[in-house]
């Protein structure tokens, strides 16, 4: 699933930030009220539904699906010199659609019409305008530096128009400005981010075919007809490049994670945040997994909402499907944030006698909360144990949600 519902709560509160900003900066081509998007409700109707299995064709899915409310492509990873020197990073891109279409030239008139004086001038409305569009962009870009002890995390939002930010599936791109993973002429994906103080320059090489997550790709997020996503997973890519820190270079290489999820959905009653984990095994096989976390009030029970699940991948790129009947974590450690006050888990046992797979680990700094549009943890992280008898070590990147702030009602 990816993320899970993140990208929902990430996206509505960016996009308040956005339009303020944007109605501080308006133009007299670009009126305050032409940027006023009905974000009050969470209204999914017209937008389309995650409803079908095996319905992820590629190349055209990797590209944007603007008919579905949200939409994500997440880039996670581990690197490390030569010398061994670890980071972690993350680059994600979010797409959030603002209504299910783009107002025609009568009807986005009358929307102006409606939020402005009756007798106040209006400029010419028209769909045609390269900056007009009901999508909004908006993405994250971390950098943990383990031996440095410090996390650099940023954000950027703009809207899908003029350039300014966007995705296509064919060659491969998605771009904030000049933050963007990209397709090279080898096949290859370069992911490209930089801010005052860290900046990223890799190429990703595929070693795996995407991988379907739930149904052929539905990827069930409740028990409401809808409520899915469309979910597939590029794991096991070598990375290579550069992690530059505070000015200075570092030649890394490592690997990385992607996830591509779009979907029309909510958080269903009770739901108060998640925990996902996507770890690779120095084996060759990898691991995904999200426990969504109910209350017990009012209409929560305490326990894992059901439709929490995950796929385990073997070396070959055969998957193994799991409910959460199938694990068990236990929590061995906390932290604090010195930031939000919020207290975390910092350490797991994984147990899964399914695929014969025992893991223990930890966060490889403590430190990776980002307090950007909404505050969550997610960090670099590493584990060891057994798979199959034989001993295993794994890293990967652990999200962590719903602990700084309950997000039960809210989505």
């Amino acid at each position: 699933m990816r993320k899970v519902f993140l990208p929902l709560i990430v996206i509505v509160l960016a996009v308040s930030v956005y339009l303020w900003w944007r109605s501080t900066e308006a133009t007299a081509e670009e009126p305050r009220a032409s940027l006023v998007p009905l974000l009050a409700e969470e209204d999914t109707a017209g937008y389309a539904r995650a409803m079908e299995a095996d319905a992820v064709v590629f190349p055209g899915d990797l590209g944007p699906h603007d008919d579905y409310q949200t939409e994500w492509w997440y880039y996670t990873g581990n690197l490390e010199t030569d010398e061994g020197r670890p980071f972690g990073f993350q680059l994600t891109f979010f797409r959030r659609a603002l209504s299910p279409n783009v107002p025609e030239a009568d009807e986005c008139a009358q929307i102006e019409r409606d939020q402005t004086s009756p007798s106040a001038p209006l400029p010419p409305c028209s769909s045609a305008s390269p900056w007009r569009t009901n999508q909004i962009y908006l993405a994250h870009f971390t950098i943990s530096d383990v031996d440095g002890q410090t996390f650099f995390p940023s954000e950027r939002f703009s809207r899908g128009a003029a350039g300014l930010a966007g995705a296509q599936a064919e060659p491969y791109r998605v771009w904030l400005e000049d933050w963007h993973a990209e397709e090279e002429d080898d096949g290859r994906v370069r992911l490209f981010a930089r801010n005052d103080h860290v900046a990223l320059d890799l190429l990703l090489t595929e070693t795996l075919p995407p991988i379907l997550h739930g149904d052929g790709g539905l990827s069930p997020k409740g028990p409401e007809p809808g409520n899915a996503s469309y979910y597939y997973s590029l794991v096991q890519q070598q990375a290579q490049g550069t992690v530059t820190v505070q000015g200075v270079d570092h030649a890394v290489s490592g690997l990385a994670w992607k996830d591509h999820e779009y979907s029309t959905r909510a958080l269903s009653p009770g739901a108060i945040g998640w925990d996902w984990f996507s770890l690779q095994l120095d084996d060759g096989s990898a691991l995904m997994f999200f426990q969504i976390r109910r209350d017990g009030d009012p209409e929560g029970d305490g326990q894992l909402d059901p439709a929490s699940s995950g796929t385990f991948i073997y070396p070959d790129g055969s998957t193994k499907t799991l409910s959460s009947d199938d694990w068990e974590v236990e929590v061995r450690d906390h932290w604090t944030s010195p930031h939000s006050g919020a207290e975390y888990p910092a350490g797991w046992s994984i147990t899964i006698p399914e695929i014969e797979l025992e893991l223990t680990g930890r966060p490889l700094l403590a430190d990776q909360e980002l307090n950007v549009s909404t505050t969550y943890w997610e960090g670099a992280t590493a584990f060891e144990g057994r798979r199959a008898g034989r001993p295993v070590t794994a890293y990967g990147y652990v999200e962590l949600t719903g602990y700084a702030e309950d997000l039960s009602g809210r989505l």
